[in-house]
């Protein structure tokens, strides 16, 4: 009995293992069974593991998306956009069933108050995404950053829309995705101080760094809003790279270093392009810009 339970206890080792060499004569030839579902060592003929998890589709064939969709033996992906990560069950409904079923089946279809809560942010979180042109990595990021403050609490008192803003543009910013608070504040209907006040909770309360947003991703974007060539653009980049190295941008409006680098640039190569377009088209104030250009000219005179 104890040679018996101790050969068990071996395989079993081996199978958790999942040995890709034989123990026996510890050769390397070892080939997988597809069939029997079991992998076999070519020199000895040793089982070194038996009944192994077929992970791929099922092999009829199919000849179409919908004929793969029904043959499908596994339910669709996991998703932070979904309110129960998709991972819920779903009773069939097309048989006969009794009038108790029928009852376990309403209350399986009812929704509790969190994944109620989940499935508006979610609704909110895909609008807004799909307005920006978002890509799906970033709105799966704000659902989870949404999750979070939910478990936590912090909920309470806010409004739902003002904390998926909120998540939405930290999302953005951890993602390097060019897009400011007030593109996103556009599509929604929430107080922007509202929107601000549930950012920084989100930044206290999760314990997140706050990312630097670089003025430098932002310039290709309004380069293209105030119809400028490459060559201003390129002396754009030069600005903002010097300035960095001069200045600490950490604390400092990005829009409003893009605004003037902008400016400059465009007195350098004579564009016609004046401090109020400029600043009406990035959304700054002309003070902002006014005052980014006094130090940026500081540092132009000696090196551009």
């Amino acid at each position: 009995m104890n040679e018996v339970a101790f050969i068990k206890e071996k395989n079993m080792l081996n199978q958790e293992m999942e040995l890709n060499y034989c123990p026996e004569c510890e050769s390397n030839n070892i080939i997988v069974d597809q069939a029997r579902g079991e992998s076999v060592c070519i020199n000895c003929g040793l089982v070194i593991s038996h009944h192994i998890i077929d992970h791929g589709r099922e092999g009829r064939r199919s000849f179409s998306m919908d004929e793969k969709s029904k043959r499908d033996q596994t339910g669709s992906p996991v998703s932070a956009l979904l309110p129960d990560l998709g991972l819920a069950t779903v009773i069939d409904t097309n048989t006969a069933l009794s009038q108790r079923m029928k009852r376990i089946i309403k209350w399986n279809t009812r929704m509790s108050w969190s994944n109620r809560n989940m499935l508006i942010a979610a609704t909110e979180i895909k609008r807004i995404g799909s307005l920006l042109n978002l890509p799906l990595r970033v709105k799966e990021f704000a659902a989870k950053i949404y999750r979070q403050a939910f478990k936590l609490k912090l909920l309470r008192g806010r409004s739902i829309k003002a904390m998926v803003a909120a998540s939405l543009y930290y999302s953005c910013r951890a993602e390097r995705i060019p897009r400011t608070l007030q593109e996103i504040l556009k599509f929604t209907d929430s107080d922007p101080r509202d929107v601000r006040r549930c950012y920084r909770t989100l930044i206290r309360e999760l314990k997140l760094s706050v990312p630097t947003l670089d003025p430098i991703i932002l310039v290709p974007k309004y380069i293209t809003a105030l119809q400028l060539d490459n060559e201003v653009e390129k002396t754009a980049i030069k600005i903002i790279k010097l300035y960095s190295k001069k200045y600490n941008i950490a604390g400092r409006d990005p829009k409003g270093i893009l605004a003037a680098a902008i400016y400059v640039s465009c007195l350098h190569h004579h564009q016609n392009r004046s401090q109020s377009i400029i600043a009406k088209t990035i959304q700054v104030t002309e003070v902002t810009l006014r005052s980014r250009f006094k130090e940026i000219s500081k540092i132009i005179r000696v090196q551009l």
